[in-house]
C-alpha cells in the first residue's frame, strides 16, 4: 500500500503549500468516513483512496482534483451527503465527487442500456469538469488491478465494462499508458487462455530482444571507448 506521507512528499514538489493542506484535510475526512470499512481484498478501504491518490499526483494534478480523489467514495459508500461535503469542501470538490458518484451509479443499468459507445458518450457529456473523469480513471485502474479478489462473475462484467467503456474514454483523452493497462488487465479476465498464451510469447521475445539490445549496447560503447567519447548508454525494450 502507498503510504500518504510519501503521496505528500509527492505532491509538495510540485504544488503550493494550500493544495497539501486541502489534502490532508481531505485524508483525515475520508479515514473518518470510512474507518472499519475494508475491500473484498480484507485490506483497509483507505488503501483504494490512496493507490487513486497516487494515480492523479502521478498526473501532477492540483490540490482540489487530488482532494476529490481521496473523497470520491464517501457519497457512495458512508452515510455522507454532497451537502455536507459541500459545507466541509466547497463546491468545486462536492461537485466532482457528485460527478463520480453519477457515473458509479450508470454501471449498475441493464446491458440494453449499457451501449458501450452511448455510455461512452454520455459520460463525458455529463460532466463539466474533465477532472471528474480522471478521478474516475484513477478508480476504475486500481479496481483493475485487485479484480482477483472479485466473484468470477462480477470480475468478467467489470473486465467487459471497462474494455468497453473506460480503456476508449482513456484513449480519447491521450491517456495511452493507462488505456494500454486497462485493457491488458480486462484481457486477463475475458480472455485468460488467450492472454496466458500472448504473455507466455511477449516474455520469450522480450528476452531475446533484451540480449540483442545488450549486444548492441556493448558494442557502440566498444567503438566510443576506442574513440575516446565518453559516454553512457542506455536502452528499453518498448511496450
Amino acid at each position: 500500500m502507498v503510504e500518504f506521507e510519501r503521496i505528500l512528499e509527492k505532491v509538495r514538489a510540485y504544488r503550493p503549500r494550500e493544495d497539501v493542506e486541502l489534502l490532508r484535510r481531505a485524508y483525515e475526512f475520508s479515514s473518518a468516513q470510512h474507518q472499519n470499512q475494508r475491500r473484498a481484498s480484507g485490506e483497509p478501504f483507505l488503501t483504494h483512496l490512496l493507490e487513486v491518490v497516487n494515480f492523479l499526483a502521478d498526473l501532477k494534478l492540483d490540490g482540489v482534483c487530488l482532494a476529490s480523489g481521496m473523497l470520491h467514495d464517501v457519497v457512495e459508500d458512508t452515510g455522507t451527503s454532497i451537502a455536507r461535503l459541500r459545507e466541509a469542501f466547497g463546491p468545486e470538490i462536492a461537485g466532482i465527487v457528485e460527478g463520480v458518484t453519477k457515473i458509479s451509479r450508470l454501471e449498475g443499468l441493464k446491458p440494453e442500456a449499457r451501449q458501450a459507445e452511448n455510455l461512452r458518450k454520455m459520460i463525458l457529456a455529463m460532466v463539466d469538469d474533465i477532472r471528474v473523469v480522471l478521478v474516475k480513471l484513477g478508480d476504475r485502474l486500481h479496481n483493475m488491478r485487485t479484480l482477483q479478489h472479485l466473484a468470477p462473475e462480477k470480475r468478467e462484467r467489470i473486465a467487459a465494462e471497462t474494455l468497453e467503456i473506460y480503456a476508449p474514454i482513456a484513449h480519447r483523452l491521450g491517456m495511452g499508458k493507462v488505456r494500454g493497462e486497462l485493457e491488458d488487465l480486462a484481457f486477463q479476465y475475458l480472455e485468460p487462455e488467450a492472454y496466458a498464451e500472448v504473455k507466455r510469447e511477449v516474455e520469450s521475445r522480450r528476452k531475446v530482444s533484451e540480449e540483442f539490445l545488450g549486444e548492441v549496447r556493448e558494442l557502440v560503447s566498444a567503438k566510443m571507448r576506442e574513440h575516446g567519447i565518453p559516454a553512457r548508454l542506455e536502452g528499453r525494450i518498448k511496450r
